[in-house]
């Protein structure tokens, strides 16, 4: 995985519309979780290329010092064989000053080649430091996005079983409706009016046969006396 596929998949996760993403989705609650398993293993995998980078960017800047101070100490060693060869050369001992010369110049060259080193790592240095500061600024953001979709499908969970437990309470109340017609309550309160009725029926029933039997028993009572007053009217005459 090249460097440059590691900072696009990194950007284009952390830049991800997860709202444009649930609306497309047929399951948005098994998205969510497909998005978190791939954000978590693109993460993982991210901060392991991001710490390889990291190394050998530190690498390249220990290589960096080093030719600086190289560049440095043989700056120092030039200066000294130098001064050397100019006391040498002050005292007539011409063949030693110019062995001292020589080494001069050969530190010098030395010292070249380590600036020149130095000055060719500058750029990709300079480079690599802001390809690991934008890896770990998306890093940032997909760790950002993660705990974002977290929360998203907690809140689609719960919004999801409040929905389902209303849903119940309501088919609930429903099969327990009393102004439904078809109801089993509605048709429990028809029968016991049916037999609340009857009741009443039969007492009224019983009640009226009472009557009509007080009403014989009068009605007997009248015959009598009409017999007992036509007895007496005979006995008379």
């Amino acid at each position: 995985m090249t460097k440059q596929t590691i900072l696009g998949r990194v950007t284009q996760l952390a830049k991800a519309n997860i709202n444009a993403l649930l609306d497309q989705a047929e399951d948005p609650e098994k998205m969510l979780d497909q998005l978190i398993r791939d954000y978590t293993n693109n993460i993982s995998e991210a901060e392991q290329a991001v710490a390889g980078t990291i190394g050998n960017l530190r690498l390249m800047e220990q290589d960096h010092q080093e030719d600086v101070a190289a560049a440095e100490e043989w700056g120092v060693k030039a200066l000294a064989a130098s001064r050397k060869a100019d006391e040498l050369r002050a005292t007539t001992q011409s063949v030693e000053a110019d062995t001292f010369d020589n080494l001069a110049k050969v530190a010098l060259q030395r010292q070249l080649q380590s600036e020149k080193e130095a000055r060719t790592a500058e750029p990709t240095i300079a480079a690599q430091t802001e390809v690991v500061a934008k890896l770990r600024s998306g890093l940032d953001q997909m760790k950002t996005k993660l705990t974002e979709l977290r929360a998203k499908r907690d809140e689609l969970v719960a919004r999801a079983r409040s929905a389902e437990a209303q849903n119940q309470m309501m088919d609930a109340v429903k099969s327990v409706d009393v102004l439904d017609p078809t109801s089993e309550l509605h048709r429990f309160e028809d029968k016991v009016r049916r037999e609340e009725a009857r009741a009443t029926g039969k007492q009224e029933l019983a009640a009226s046969s009472l009557d009509a039997q007080f009403e014989r028993l009068d009605s007997l009572g009248d015959t009598a006396e009409v017999e007992a007053r036509l007895a007496a009217l005979k006995a008379a005459s």
